[in-house]
């Protein structure tokens, strides 16, 4: 038994299991098809969130296979909150393990990335700066000062082209995916999360700042990483998807 499951948890997920005893229906009599018809319906709702939660992932592996390998997740993994929008945390995980799709190296990240989109819908709304305030700074101050992100802000790093295979699977006439690995920002300016890959060095940037580094920490970690890193390009993705709320003077 999982941790946290009960006996009539895992009845309702697992049809191999027995209706649990006790159940009865109105008139005092086993309620075992009222049982099966719950059960059912639990399990292709939570079939279906899932579904909705990773449309990439069951794009890519299609919707038999999906719901195949959604019934054996859930079993592993039950609702641990009635929020649904956000069951699916352990997807990633579960890639990395599920014998089946080992041979499907990327789809760990290609999940993470989708999970990381729904947070980043969901997150609070914060305020950006405006772009004016780099300029407003002297160099050395700009330079030694950290930098705060929004709630939506997410960076996904990935040895495989994870912003290429969303866009691909999600938006018409998108190219394909390349061949190289990626690096892949998620931000909000309005309603909608924005994925965006970033130009080389940028992940490592974007990570420094995120992980309290100063601003020129942060641009010396990308020069170190390559020689081809575009401050200008990185800095203006950042601004242009509201990332930024604020610039903390050290």
């Amino acid at each position: 038994m999982s941790v946290g499951q009960t006996p009539f948890t895992e009845a309702i997920l697992d049809p191999e299991r027995a209706v649990p005893d006790g159940l009865i229906d109105p008139a005092g009599r086993p309620a075992g098809k009222r049982f099966a018809v719950y059960r059912n319906n639990v399990v292709v709702s939570l079939t279906e969130a899932l579904g909705t939660a990773f449309p990439v992932i069951k794009k890519l592996l299609g919707d038999q296979f999906f719901n195949a390998m959604a019934g054996v997740y859930l079993r592993q993994f039950p609702p641990s909150s009635p929020l649904m929008m956000f069951y699916g945390q352990d997807m990633p995980a579960f890639l990395e393990t599920f014998e089946p799709v080992q041979h499907l190296g990327y789809l760990p990240d290609v999940a993470r990335l989708e999970l990381a989109m729904r947070h980043a819908y969901h997150a609070a709304d914060k305020s950006a700066i405006a772009p004016e305030t780099f300029q407003s700074l002297p160099p050395d101050r700009l330079m030694a000062a950290t930098l705060g992100f929004a709630p939506a802000v997410h960076l996904i790093r990935s040895r495989w082209p994870v912003a290429g295979i969303w866009q691909f699977n999600m938006i018409d006439d998108a190219p394909k995916p390349p061949q190289n690995g990626e690096n892949a920002l998620i931000t909000r300016p309005d309603f909608d999360p924005i994925l965006t890959a970033l130009p080389a060095g940028g992940g490592v940037y974007v990570s420094a700042l995120m992980a309290g580094r100063s601003f020129g920490q942060a641009l010396d970690d990308a020069n170190a990483a390559t020689a081809a890193f575009d401050l200008s390009t990185t800095l203006g993705i950042l601004i242009s998807g509201a990332a930024i709320t604020e610039i903390v003077e050290g």
